[in-house]
């Protein structure tokens, strides 16, 4: 039962592994944010000081690179279904709810590899503080990614084209991300916005990595304790999980094969 999970993750990995330009996107876009748009905004956030800002950004830019790894990962979900792929792991003998849990830790272990990668790049630049935890830092990166790649897989498991995988992601993964913690903290935002926010599980992931790569800077701190977060991002994750594995097990989930099989028989 073990072997063909591991053999997805192999595959998710090596395709990210040949695919340089992938690999840097996932530290170019996050340092652009935290280089040129986190310089601009803390040149206005008087309290703390544009270095301040920039501290406080980091968390925000790594759960970036988790969120949009994971989504991108997802995505070789629908190309699977859309293109034949999927075939042969519908047609393995194991129930169809693995498939999805396989592609859901590979899309997580090829978001932290992405992760770990900016990380890299963030400590020669300096901007890991010396009150970084490295287990609660292994466990944020571990559950953001794990939550990520289960929006992915929703999506992924209810779209039949990688145009539809697309164009509701573009929809979901903007304001996922503009609508929690990673630009500025969640309790000072207006009420709308606050309460908003705290109803995406992005927020407590990246609140959680907060927590493991402190600010350093007053008033730009965690908005949530620890236990919170991780409570609603493993609770987001097993009800994501098992509707994605439910959409998947049904017959309509694999439309797209089906029909091209009838296609090849007539």
């Amino acid at each position: 039962m073990l072997r063909p999970v591991y053999a997805v993750m192999e595959r998710e990995v090596l395709r990210l592994l040949r695919q340089p330009a992938r690999l840097a996107a996932a530290f170019v876009r996050p340092l652009v944010w935290l280089l040129v748009i986190g310089a601009g905004f803390g040149a206005l956030y008087e309290p703390a000081g544009r270095a301040g800002y920039q501290q406080f950004l980091v968390p925000g830019v790594v759960g970036m690179t988790l969120l949009f790894g994971a989504m991108l990962a997802a995505l070789g979900t629908v190309h699977d279904k859309e293109f034949g792929v999927m075939r042969m792991l519908v047609m393995a003998p194991l129930p169809h709810a693995w498939i999805v849990i396989a592609k859901l830790l590979a899309a997580t272990l090829v978001a932290v590899l992405q992760a770990l990668v900016l990380l890299a790049a963030l400590t020669a630049l300096g901007y890991l503080a010396a009150g970084t935890a490295p287990l609660l830092l292994a466990t944020a990166l571990a559950a953001t990614a794990f939550a990520c790649s289960a929006i992915g897989m929703l999506i992924a498991a209810f779209s039949r084209t990688l145009e539809n995988f697309a164009a509701v992601m573009n929809f979901v993964i903007f304001p996922v991300f503009f609508l929690s913690g990673s630009l500025y903290p969640v309790q000072a935002l207006p009420a709308g916005l606050r309460a908003a926010a705290m109803l995406n599980p992005y927020t407590y992931g990246v609140d959680l990595l907060r927590h493991a790569l402190p600010a350093g800077a007053a008033g730009l701190g965690p908005d949530f304790s620890i236990g919170r977060d991780l409570a609603v991002l493993l609770l987001f994750t097993g009800a994501a999980t098992a509707l994605a594995c439910w959409r998947f097990s049904r017959e309509a989930a694999h439309a797209p094969l089906v029909r091209r099989l009838a296609r090849k028989g007539s």
